[in-house]
């Protein structure tokens, strides 16, 4: 599997996670709390998200390489969508 992790310095992080997570349980078999959630895209992707005061941090597994740059992307995506009040900067390390 491949890693890949983005820390997003944000006082709303637990917010994001649960709208995430939310939004995605009418797909997938997505388990969360408050400060931790899993989003299981398929058998070979996932997300798990950790929320504390001050992060957001998202680690992105993909058993293909190739599908790393667009996951990243769909995670980015929707969580922007939900950031409508706040500029995040994210950004995937390896």
């Amino acid at each position: 599997m491949h890693l890949s992790k983005a820390v997003v310095p944000t006082e709303h992080a637990s917010r994001y996670l649960q709208q995430l997570c939310k939004h995605w349980s009418h797909k997938f078999s997505v388990d969360f709390d408050p400060l931790k959630g899993r989003v299981p895209f398929s058998d070979t992707a996932e997300v798990t998200l950790a929320a504390d005061g001050a992060t957001l941090t998202m680690t992105l597994s993909v058993a293909d390489p190739s599908q790393q740059e667009r996951m990243q992307h769909v995670i980015d995506d929707h969580l922007k969508r939900f950031a409508l009040r706040e500029e995040l900067d994210i950004v995937w390390t390896d």
